[in-house]
């Protein structure tokens, strides 16, 4: 017999969600404390004492004393269980009647097809099983929505799986990523993990991404909440050690000016060769000092990634690149370190979500042509659900939502 606990601990509800293949950042009770604008509640479903399903709930105020309900990633349970699924989404909607809602929204991470760029996709066989459960239980499908602006959280993924990721591999799949990378190593850098300690820095590049960008993502109290929350949370950044560079280059003239000097050859290549060499040893020279003189400082944040480890999982939920050091390729470090990191044994994940991508997956999408260099598995998901508790009210809504959206779509 199932049976459904509102408020159930915090411990209880993500011990499930970590033991389930479903398990997600989002599903975690320590998310309503970063979602800290949204109401909260944990929902425990039961089958004769055993819990079998867990769901956390956003709850946001609407005009008029009414709510809505978002169950971000979830909820988290066996949806080839037909009576699971009937009894969840049947207990959500009576605990939605109960706070004036609207409608429950719900959007499991199930993949509808998994595929590496280029390769043929590969369906879920219980994917299409699985959708029609929820439905034959009164949710609506918003299908397979070709806009990534159509869903609150993005339908196609990046993943990078531990078992299939090896820095060697990357290097000989791809001779531009071996190039960036090798770039950037011997361009005087440092990587550095940390938490609070690296807020500011990583603070700073997020910024100089938003204005790049033109967008308002978060601020430095916003990453040290998300650190302070989740014990398994770093940032990774990427130093340019300018006062290293700038020695290196005193040398490299040093020793060209040497050869120039000592030289006893007239042939035009080699006279030609030495004059070059001391060209751009002296450009050298003149750049480091110029980076020295405008950023004041020894070690200069160049590229960085802020990572969340929950259960198994990994999400890089923001990275942050300063333009004006992008010749020395260094996202394409702060990524793979922290990739590299989230694998490690005692950080423990086996999965690292890089993040959305447009459904198109457009070749002109610049960060989809960034990601691909790490060779991830596209997951495509089967979107999202909405199970409507105020059937009349939630149509007009509805009508109302999309109406809007395809405003905003047009300007």
């Amino acid at each position: 017999m199932y049976t459904y606990k509102i408020g159930i601990s915090k411990e209880d509800h993500d011990n499930f969600v970590k033991s389930s293949n479903l398990v997600n950042l989002l599903q975690s009770s320590s998310w309503a404390q970063i979602k800290d604008n949204w109401g909260n509640e944990r929902i425990g479903f039961y089958d004769n004492d055993k819990l079998v399903a867990t769901a956390n709930l956003l709850i946001r105020d609407l005009p008029l004393g009414f709510t809505m309900i978002y169950v971000p990633r979830g909820p988290i349970m066996d949806y080839t269980d037909k009576d699971l699924v009937n009894f969840v989404i049947d207990s959500l909607k009576k605990y939605g009647k109960t706070k004036k809602a609207l409608f429950v929204k719900i959007d499991p991470m199930i993949s509808y097809y998994s595929f590496k760029l280029g390769e043929e996709k590969k369906l879920n066989s219980d994917a299409n099983t699985i959708i029609k459960n929820i439905e034959s239980a009164g949710a609506k499908w918003s299908g397979l929505t070709t806009d990534m602006s159509e869903t609150i959280q993005p339908r196609f993924n990046a993943m990078l799986y531990k078992e299939d990721f090896s820095e060697n591999d990357l290097i000989k799949k791809s001779k531009n990523f071996a190039r960036k990378i090798k770039k950037v190593r011997k361009s005087n850098t440092e990587v550095k993990f940390g938490k609070q300690e690296l807020v500011n820095d990583f603070a700073i590049l997020m910024q100089k991404t938003e204005d790049r960008k033109g967008v308002n993502l978060r601020n430095g109290e916003y990453y040290s909440k998300l650190l302070s929350t989740y014990d398994d949370a770093y940032i990774t950044i990427v130093y340019l050690n300018i006062k290293e560079q700038l020695e290196l280059a005193h040398n490299d003239l040093k020793k060209a000016l040497a050869a120039s000097e000592n030289n006893t050859s007239t042939a035009e290549k080699r006279l030609k060769k030495l004059e070059t060499d001391i060209l751009n040893a002296q450009k050298k020279v003149s750049d480091a000092q110029d980076i020295k003189e405008s950023y004041s400082q020894d070690l200069i944040p160049i590229a960085g990634a802020l990572t969340v480890v929950f259960g198994k999982t990994a999400e890089t939920l923001y990275a942050g690149t300063d333009t004006y050091f992008t010749r020395f390729y260094p996202s394409y470090l702060s990524w793979l370190a922290s990739t590299q990191k989230a694998f490690e044994d005692e950080v423990g994940a086996t999965e690292v979500n890089m993040g959305g991508l447009e459904n198109s997956l457009s070749e002109s999408d610049g960060l989809l042509n960034f990601k691909k260099n790490y060779n991830p598995t596209i997951e495509e998901g089967i979107g999202e659900f909405d199970i409507p508790v105020n059937k009349l009210l939630f149509s007009a809504s509805e009508l109302a939502y999309k109406t809007r959206k395809k405003i905003r779509g047009q300007h």
